[in-house]
């Protein structure tokens, strides 16, 4: 039995492809766009979160197809080039509200109250980020090891809760106080609301992620081909 597992590949593709590069151009911008929501506290009567709460779930499933499809480093190279682009949004924003204004400027503090938190809440997103999309790559890269090509929709959701939790933790401890949370009952609130409200997200589209994830494989020509350890 062990011999037969030892013959057994895990199957991923090559990242050099344009399936690869269109999905991390997604990821990067849909991290870019939930940052700056991010920077809004909204209410839905007693429920608490963010302007980004629609948008951020969309990152896991994109991390959850380059995982599953490419395996852990490529997954690693989009989690490193979306914190490099964030970051670089973050100073963007920096450095266009402490240029002078024009005279005929006339939305300066506006500009300011809109994007001014956004470098804080790209601070806390980043941590969570990191730590949340890099638990979930390997957790799922490591269930598919031991599966291989069954089970997908347990390693999807298994590798979902252990990030959302770890990123919702982080994430919300830095920009509660952001966007305006004091009390320890409404933190609790935004970070239960926003671990179940994510992975409540994923598990509804969970048959969306396995069908996008099973038409790249078919149409990925060296998928299979790849080493698991790339």
């Amino acid at each position: 039995m062990t011999q037969l597992q030892d013959k057994v590949q895990t199957r991923f593709a090559s990242r050099g492809s344009s399936h690869f590069d269109i999905l991390l151009a997604l990821f990067c911008m849909v991290l870019i766009l939930s940052n700056i929501g991010a920077s809004k506290g909204v209410a839905f009567g007693p429920i608490i979160t963010d302007g980004g709460f629609f948008l951020f779930p969309l990152a896991y499933i994109l991390g959850d197809v380059l995982s599953e499809v490419y395996g852990f480093r490529a997954a690693r190279r989009a989690i490193i080039t979306g914190f490099a682009t964030a970051a670089l949004a973050s100073l963007t924003f920096w450095i266009v509200i402490a240029l002078p204004s024009a005279d005929f400027y006339t939305n300066q503090e506006a500009l300011a109250s809109v994007l001014g938190p956004v470098p804080l809440i790209v601070l806390a997103s980043l941590l969570g980020f990191v730590v949340g999309q890099t638990l979930n790559s390997w957790v799922l890269v490591s269930m598919k090891a031991r599966n291989q090509e069954r089970h997908l929709w347990a390693r999807l959701m298994g590798s979902t809760g252990v990030g959302e939790f770890a990123d919702t933790l982080i994430f919300c401890s830095i920009a509660a106080s952001v966007i305006g949370i004091t009390t320890v009952g409404d933190f609790a609130n935004y970070v239960l609301v926003g671990f179940l409200y994510k992975t409540g997200v994923e598990f509804l589209l969970l048959p969306v992620t396995t069908a996008v994830i099973r038409w790249i494989k078919k149409r990925e020509p060296t998928y299979g081909q790849v080493p698991a350890a790339s």
